[in-house]
């Protein structure tokens, strides 16, 4: 009888050692105590716009696109990872994406954050494109980049954006725009956060069709809209919600419009209170808008986000 519990013991302890080496087996793995950061480049293409131009748009050849690359501590010796591309707004790379990453990291879940305005040269929201669908290629550049990442499982990759990064977001959510820019790849999961929704389906604005009813259906992933309702932009949360409500009703179902009392946009900015003039503000007739932080519902939005995520991924 001892013979056999000595010879059961072995066995677990040599599965367990076997285990243990698996586990540890890249370098450095063990050791590893906090997110691995990696700061690369990819490979993106540069469009503009020509008015002469069948569709408007013309591209200008390669572009490299730089980006920072978060592996969750926790998880980094296993693969099969989920992942989020983070968009920034017109004003660039700030503290947003950190914001969203940390807690995105602590569920288990990497990022990528990409800088679309170094590479263009883009120093402020005055010199920014012309449009957002000049950037679209940057977002499945980034999906492309993920999917081939050891570790990263590429049928588990979402994305989120800010103001002009949520503007691409929701694009990424519709065929058109996966079909032509995708390469057979989509999104898996897509988070708005305050994006313009009075832009879309709008007869004055081009290349912003959203839903079945514009020519333009959804991929089928979930989509989640944040909006404040003080939003200097839509002026209210009542364009996302009516955005949706146009939807045929199974493209309604893939859509949820959370909207925050007294948040303006970007209320999840938690810097300086700044005052910004856009021409696209104010339901499109230009102004002031103001970028007023709100921590308690930065902090509510950020937990809905990571908890869509870890859901949808």
């Amino acid at each position: 009888m001892k013979i056999c519990r000595y010879a059961v013991l072995a066995g677990f302890l040599m599965a367990n050692a076997f285990i243990g080496v698996q586990a540890h087996d890249r370098p450095n793995c063990a050791e590893q105590r906090r997110p691995a950061i990696e700061f690369v480049e990819i490979q993106s293409e540069k469009l503009a716009f020509d008015p002469a131009v069948p569709g408007g748009v013309v591209s200008q050849g390669p572009l490299t696109v730089k980006a920072k690359l978060s592996i969750p501590a926790k998880h980094h010796c296993r693969g099969g990872l989920p992942a989020v591309v983070i968009l920034h707004g017109s004003a660039g790379i700030d503290s947003r994406g950190d914001f969203y990453t940390g807690e995105l990291l602590e569920a288990g879940i990497a990022t990528l954050e990409i800088d679309m305005w170094e590479a263009r040269g883009v120093t402020s929201p005055a010199n920014r494109p012309l449009l957002p669908i000049l950037t679209y290629p940057d977002a499945f550049a980034a999906l492309a980049f993920l999917s081939k990442q050891e570790g990263i499982d590429p049928e588990r990759i979402g994305v989120m954006g800010f103001s002009w990064g949520a503007i691409m977001t929701l694009a990424s959510a519709t065929e058109q725009v996966t079909q032509h820019y995708g390469d057979g790849r989509r999104f898996k999961a897509h988070v708005a956060n305050y994006p313009l929704c009075y832009g879309y389906n709008n007869p004055r604005l081009p290349y912003f069709s959203f839903g079945s009813q514009n020519g333009n259906p959804l991929t089928g992933a979930p989509v989640m809209i944040q909006i404040g309702e003080l939003d200097g932009y839509d002026e209210s949360a009542a364009p996302c919600h009516a955005l949706k409500a146009v939807l045929p009703a199974d493209e309604q179902a893939l859509v949820d419009v959370v909207s925050y009392p007294n948040a303006t946009h970007a209320w999840d900015r938690l810097m300086v209170p700044i005052a910004i003039t856009d021409n696209f503000a104010h339901l499109g007739r230009g102004g002031t808008v103001e970028m007023i932080p709100e921590v308690e519902q930065a902090y509510s939005a950020r937990q809905k986000t990571v908890r869509f995520f870890r859901r949808q991924l």
